[in-house]
C-alpha cells in the first residue's frame, strides 16, 4: 500500500525528513497577488521580496488557497492519503481538500482518503505530518493513524504574536479601528486560535520581551509540560525565534522546539517580526 501525505503550505515545512518506506510528501500551495502579481508558496519563492512588494503597494493584496485538482492531483498518487488543511474558516482549502476527495473517490472507489480540518496553521500541520509518517513506519493501518492525528490536533495549542496589522484589516481579519489603533501605538499583539479556527486577540503590551513572557505564562496554563513538538515559526525575525526557543528550552529542559522562517502565507498575515508558536 502506498502513502500520500499532503498538505496545503500553510504548514510551513516544504519536506518530510524521513519518510517511512512507501509514503511520499507533497505540498499544494497557496497563491499570493500583490498589485498584479502571483507568488506562488513553494520553495522558490523568495519570501522577503514578496514582503518588500507587499509593503510598497497600497492597494489589497489578496491570497487564493489550492484548487480542486491540485488537491486531486497528489490524491491520485498512493493508495491512501492523509490530507491537512489550514483552517476552514480562516481560508477555503479544507472545502477544495474535500471536493478532491469526492471528485477522486468517484474515480477510485478502492482508495482511502482522510482530510483534516486543524483549525489551525503552520506547526499544527507540520505536527501532524510528522506523527502520520512515524506511525506509518511502525505499521499502524489507516484508521489508526486517522485517529491518532485527530487527537493530536484536537489537543494542540496555537498563538500569534504581531507588530502589524495592515494585512490583516485589509483582508478582513481584524477589526480596522483595532488594527489602525494597535498600529499607531506601536502594541505587540498576541492572539490565539478559538474553538472553531478563528483568531482571539487576547493580550497587547508594547515590546517584543513583553509578548514572550506572556507566551511562556499561556504555555503554562494550558499545560505544556516539555512532552509535545513545539515549532516557532517567524516573519523575517529570526532572533525573536531564537530568543523564544531558548526560553522554552531553558523552562521546559528537553523539549523538542524547532524554528523555521515563514513560508508564504503564513508571512503574508503574520507580517514583518510576527511569531506563530505551535505546540
Amino acid at each position: 500500500m502506498s502513502w500520500m501525505i499532503v498538505s496545503d503550505s500553510s504548514c510551513e515545512i516544504r519536506a518530510l525528513e524521513n519518510c517511512a518506506p512507501g509514503v511520499a510528501f507533497a505540498v499544494v500551495p497557496f497563491k499570493i497577488t500583490i498589485d498584479g502579481k502571483e507568488y506562488v508558496d513553494l520553495p522558490p519563492l523568495d519570501v522577503p521580496e514578496m514582503m518588500r512588494a507587499m509593503t510598497e503597494y497600497d492597494g489589497v493584496s489578496t491570497s487564493a488557497c489550492p484548487s480542486p485538482e491540485e488537491w486531486a492531483e497528489c490524491y491520485r498518487k498512493a493508495d491512501r492519503v492523509i490530507a491537512l488543511t489550514i483552517s476552514s474558516n480562516l481560508s477555503g482549502s479544507y472545502n477544495a481538500a474535500m471536493a478532491a476527495r469526492h471528485m477522486v473517490l468517484e474515480e477510485s472507489p478502492e482508495k482511502e482518503i482522510f482530510v483534516l480540518d486543524t483549525l489551525s496553521d503552520a506547526g499544527a500541520l507540520a505536527g501532524a505530518a510528522r506523527l502520520a509518517n512515524r506511525l506509518i513506519g511502525e505499521g499502524k493501518g489507516f484508521e489508526a493513524v486517522c485517529a491518532a492525528i485527530k487527537e493530536f490536533n484536537d489537543k494542540g495549542h496555537i498563538m500569534f504574536a504581531l507588530s502589524s496589522f495592515e494585512n490583516l484589516v485589509k483582508n478582513g481579519r481584524v477589526n480596522r479601528v483595532v488594527g489602525f489603533i494597535a498600529g499607531k501605538l506601536h502594541m505587540r499583539v498576541l492572539g490565539r486560535r478559538t474553538s472553531d479556527g478563528r483568531i482571539d486577540f487576547f493580550y497587547k503590551t508594547r515590546g517584543e520581551g513583553k509578548v514572550m513572557a506572556r507566551i511562556l505564562e499561556e504555555m503554562t496554563v494550558t499545560g505544556f509540560d516539555g512532552s509535545r513538538p513545539v515549532m516557532i515559526s517567524h516573519c523575517l525575525n529570526p532572533e525573536g525565534a531564537e530568543k523564544l526557543k531558548a526560553d522554552i528550552l531553558a523552562k521546559w529542559p528537553g523539549a523538542e522546539v524547532t524554528a523555521v522562517p515563514c513560508a508564504g502565507l503564513c508571512s503574508f498575515y503574520a507580517q514583518e517580526r510576527g511569531i506563530i508558536i505551535t505546540y
